[in-house]
């Protein structure tokens, strides 16, 4: 396996995992909306238009949690290069 091989190896790792964690903390993020009350903040939460903005609200709180989760793993993966 020569360099090229190994670096598209190593993308094409790196994109499955983002897409993994991103996900994985999308679902998380839709089961933790769904424990809040949001009848108090919207007329009719189990309308239609109730529950899209519950999926809004779950990918925009997943996205973020994962780039959170993604940017901390790449940063710890360049802190090896100081030791």
């Amino acid at each position: 396996m020569d360099n090229k091989d190994s670096l598209a190896a190593s993308l094409a790792i790196d994109g499955l995992t983002g897409i993994g964690i991103t996900l994985v903390c999308i679902v998380l993020a839709w089961f933790g909306i769904q424990q809040l009350r949001l009848d108090k903040f919207i007329k009719q939460p189990k309308s239609p238009a109730g529950i899209v903005l519950q999926v809004f609200l779950s990918l925009a709180l997943g996205y973020q949690v994962a780039r959170f989760l993604l940017d901390y793993l790449s940063w710890s993966g360049m802190l090896k290069g100081m030791f």
